[in-house]
């Protein structure tokens, strides 16, 4: 049975990436991004946010390097890595990284399509949209 990784996430970049070169001369570009979850709790609109380390390599690490700033809004294409290391003293660690496969850059357009379906569901009050509104503001690069 042959397995599958591959994943869409929607988010903000949280700070400016980590750009570098490794020792065979490949770019490496890393940064988080954060992706808000809209759900209704107890009659009102409600938001969780998740947070998520990215890699790009190469090409795309370089295009990463000079259009992903804090607040760009992305959408990821790509697949989950699990790094595990053991520390000296033998302790074991884990982590989880998106590798990005492409990477689109999301327009002040697209953001505020999406604040538009908001205003169209009768059960989001003004404020909610207006909320949402100043987030896709802060967020458009």
């Amino acid at each position: 049975m042959n397995s599958i990784n591959s994943l869409i996430i929607e988010g903000n970049v949280v700070k400016d990436p980590h750009f570098k070169t490794i020792t065979t001369g490949t770019s490496l570009c890393t940064f988080s991004i954060a992706a808000n979850r809209f759900f209704r709790k107890n009659g009102s609109l409600d938001q969780e946010t998740s947070y998520f380390d990215v890699e790009t390599w190469a090409e795309l690490a370089d295009i990463c390097h000079t259009r992903a700033k804090k607040g760009s809004p992305v959408r990821i294409v790509g697949r989950i890595k699990q790094y595990r290391w053991e520390s000296p003293e033998g302790d074991r660690y884990s982590a989880i990284r998106i590798v990005a496969e492409h990477v689109e850059f999301k327009t002040k357009a697209q953001v505020e399509n999406e604040v538009d379906d908001l205003v169209e569901d009768p059960n989001v009050s003004e404020e909610q949209v207006a909320e949402r509104m100043a987030t896709a503001e802060y967020a458009v690069f």
